[in-house]
């Protein structure tokens, strides 16, 4: 019951995906953000199909929804909201927003203490974040209930 997980960014787009129990987010890498929209919908679905190939199915996603610290709805939260719609209307998958309020920074701390080039911090970020996003929702127990679906990508 593998579940894909994005950090979204207007740059780089980074990637988790958890175990086949889903208990545990491995970040898997980054793909490029820029672009239009439907540019950046279209190279996620083909992500998605790779990875459902590959890890066996998938059968959920997760993208992190931006909030500001105060609470109040980012502006990029409209974006994602429509990617997510998007996406499980191409994929047949549920996808789960996740709120990612500094997760980035609490990728970037982790990554400080193990790897101290902050050259290669940066190519590890996006991923990291995106772990830190999945493993937040895995540990809050929702997908149980709700990612329990046909696979997207089995063979």
């Amino acid at each position: 019951m593998r579940i894909a997980g994005f950090d979204l960014g207007r740059r780089r787009i980074g990637v988790a995906v958890s175990d086949p129990s889903g208990t545990l987010a491995t970040p898997w890498g980054f793909v490029d953000g820029r672009g239009s929209d439907k540019e950046v919908a279209e190279r996620l679905f083909v992500l998605l199909r790779a990875l459902g190939r590959e890890e066996s199915g998938l059968v959920g996603i997760v993208l992190g929804l931006p909030w500001h610290l105060d609470g109040r709805s980012h502006k990029d939260g409209l974006r994602v909201k429509i990617l997510a719609e998007d996406l499980e209307r191409r994929t047949g998958l549920p996808v789960s927003l996740q709120d990612e309020r500094l997760t980035s920074v609490e990728a970037e701390q982790r990554l400080a203490e193990r790897v101290g080039d902050w050259r290669k911090r940066k190519d590890r970020l996006d991923a990291a974040a995106a772990a830190i996003i999945l493993q937040d929702y895995l540990d809050s127990g929702v997908q149980r209930g709700s990612c329990v679906k046909a696979g997207f990508g089995k063979a």
